[in-house]
């Protein structure tokens, strides 16, 4: 089993910069794939990026690619997960969901129904 808590959501200016952690804990000895997933009102949830704990490998969504980062920081018993947003815009105002599946991550896209542990989710607004 493993435990998401995500933090870091606020409200930025259009341009600025958040930056959102997501905290696992629990079988983090075992290779995961970590994901960031958004949902805005009124539409699906997507994959904005992934990580796989072991190589360290990243997919990025092309609506983010060079604006987000998303990078790992392996601590005694947790695994903590940063997501560095720069230049954000008000599209990128959404729920954003950190969420984890039992080995390697999917090389060039990110589907929801693949990721078995989710957290509960932190809000990020960017106004224009």
């Amino acid at each position: 089993q493993v435990q998401l808590v995500e933090s870091g959501g606020g409200s930025v200016q259009a341009g600025g910069s958040l930056r959102l952690s997501c905290v696992a804990s629990g079988n983090i000895w075992r290779t995961y794939c970590m994901g960031w997933f958004r949902q805005a009102p009124g539409k699906e949830r997507e994959g904005v990026t992934s990580i796989f704990t072991v190589s360290g490998a990243t997919y990025y969504a092309d609506s983010v690619k060079g604006r987000f980062t998303f990078s790992q920081d392996n601590a005694k018993n947790a695994l903590a997960l940063y997501l560095q947003m720069n230049s954000l815009k008000p599209e990128d105002t959404a729920m954003y969901y950190c969420a984890a599946v039992l080995g390697q991550c999917r090389p060039a896209t990110m589907l929801e129904s693949d990721f078995v542990y989710w957290g509960q989710g932190t809000q990020v607004t960017v106004s224009s």
